[in-house]
């Protein structure tokens, strides 16, 4: 009897969700935001850096389109500016100090949707995430 509790496990998941939704979930499709440790800054020195989004075990993320917001606060005088999957943080920092700041990510369905039947080929598990990232200006 102990032998079988793990396949009745199994299959009391498939009859509780479908089929196709827990293999996309044991692959681990999702969006995802690098750890990032962004480079030292100096008080009236041009910054610039950058980071690229993807979609973790999905060979064409490229297919996806992506939005970003960023939340807390950047160095005055810096922006965040997006270019399809690379986000880069640049500009002139004004004021010293350490700025903490989150990034969030949406994706959105890849080109092949189909608006008929509100699908998609390869769904995922989830279609957003956001990470902490923080930066440090020096005088």
């Amino acid at each position: 009897m102990k032998q079988l509790r793990p396949l009745l496990l199994v299959l009391s998941l498939f009859t509780v969700t479908s089929c196709e939704d827990f293999l996309d979930c044991v692959i681990n499709r999702r969006p995802e935001l690098p750890d990032k440790s962004f480079r030292l800054g100096v008080v009236n020195s041009y910054y610039y850096d950058e980071f690229d989004a993807q979609i973790k075990n999905e060979p064409r993320d490229n297919d996806y389109g992506y939005e970003f917001e960023i939340h807390g606060d950047l160095p005055e005088g810096l922006s965040m500016i997006v270019n399809y999957r690379t986000v880069s943080i640049e500009g002139l920092p004004t004021h010293p100090g350490t700025y903490s700041f989150t990034v969030v990510l949406y994706v959105n369905p890849p080109i092949n949707y189909d608006a008929d039947t509100d699908t998609y080929d390869d769904p995922l598990c989830s279609e957003s995430t956001s990470k902490d990232y923080t930066i440090r200006i020096d005088d």
